[in-house]
């Protein structure tokens, strides 16, 4: 089995942003010394707990700090933004990171209507014509034949290893845009309603590959909390849902600090919620969370699984992906 890193970079309570940047280089260090494949940083945009509105300089932070695990987006959001600028970027970084670049696009708003009309004009407009931009976003990072792009702009500089392009998505939509554009596809399952097994099953039965050798490439990400035992397990969960509910509800202009999780855990119905925690996150101890991902890897028939984890603090967070390679890598 592979295992990956997604990392939404939050601001976890008492803390700070730049706390939060850094223990994202050091979640990538961590998974490239363990044997994670690769570790993607994701995008949004005016979150108060999370720290990752730009992917893109993050890698060149991260690359920079590591030597051989894939880095990559997940996803860039491709409606706020034009292809060739995207291209250039991701090529500038295929080039600093030889062979170790994914470049993983979504259509996602990313966080709120105000911050989406700050970013972009015509959200929806773009997300309709998203088919088209993503194409010409490939058509850009293809440096194969240059001689039938003379008469249009290149995405320069031109490195001797393109960027990896990834689609991102949750719906039978989006995988089978990525399979007639032969594409690899990473499925969020923790945060998908619908039938998954039938969307992997959709996007491989109608991958068309652009050139000799292309494969399907499917992965899933799951949201894992890992512990030691069940309850530390069940307890980090209660904390990580507290605190995205504390940072839904919380106005991007105060700080975190002042805010604690554990007061509003106080409020739930312990059982109630960890049921319904469990249609979506994998939750237990590290012989619990194993088997389970083991049955996730054969029932969607994928050889990847790339996880997000985010519990009370960036040490539980260490300790949950340890777990996991020990019991899988």
């Amino acid at each position: 089995m592979k295992l990956s890193i997604l990392d939404q970079a939050p601001i976890l309570s008492g803390l700070k942003a730049s706390d939060a940047l850094k223990e994202a280089l050091n979640l990538a260090k961590l998974g490239e010394e363990l044997g994670y494949t690769r570790y993607w940083i994701a995008e949004h945009h005016n979150l108060s707990g999370l720290s990752s509105s730009a992917p893109e300089i993050m890698l060149s932070y991260i690359g920079a700090n590591t030597k051989k695990i894939r880095i990559g987006s997940g996803a860039i959001l491709l409606p706020h933004y034009k292809p060739y600028k995207v291209a250039e970027v991701f090529n500038t970084l295929a080039i600093l990171f030889p062979n170790r670049i994914d470049l993983g696009i979504g259509r996602a708003p990313g966080g709120s209507a105000e911050a989406t009309n700050a970013l972009s004009d015509n959200f929806l407009e773009q997300v309709w014509k998203m088919p088209a931009t993503l194409k010409e976003l490939l058509e850009f990072l293809d440096t194969n034949d240059l001689e039938r792009k003379e008469s249009r702009v290149i995405a320069t500089p031109l490195p001797d290893q393109a960027p990896k392009p990834w689609l991102l998505g949750t719906s039978k939509k989006s995988a089978l845009l990525a399979a007639e554009y032969g594409m690899s596809y990473a499925f969020g399952h923790f945060m998908s309603d619908y039938d998954g097994v039938e969307i992997i099953k959709q996007y491989k039965k109608h991958f068309t590959p652009i050139k000799e050798g292309d494969k399907a490439e499917p992965l899933i990400t799951v949201s894992v909390i890992c512990a030691d035992t069940t309850r530390e397990a069940e307890e980090l969960a209660l904390y990580n849902y507290a605190w995205k509910k504390m940072n839904e509800s919380l106005d991007i202009n105060v700080t975190t600090t002042t805010k604690d999780p554990s007061k509003m855990i106080e409020t739930f119905n312990r059982e109630r919620t960890l049921e319904k925690l469990k249609r979506n996150t994998v939750i237990g101890n590290q012989t619990e969370v194993a088997s389970e991902l083991q049955g996730l890897k054969r029932m969607y028939d994928v050889e990847e699984l790339m996880i997000v984890t985010i519990p009370s603090t960036y040490q539980e967070r260490t300790r949950s992906y340890q777990l996991l390679a020990e019991a899988l890598l």
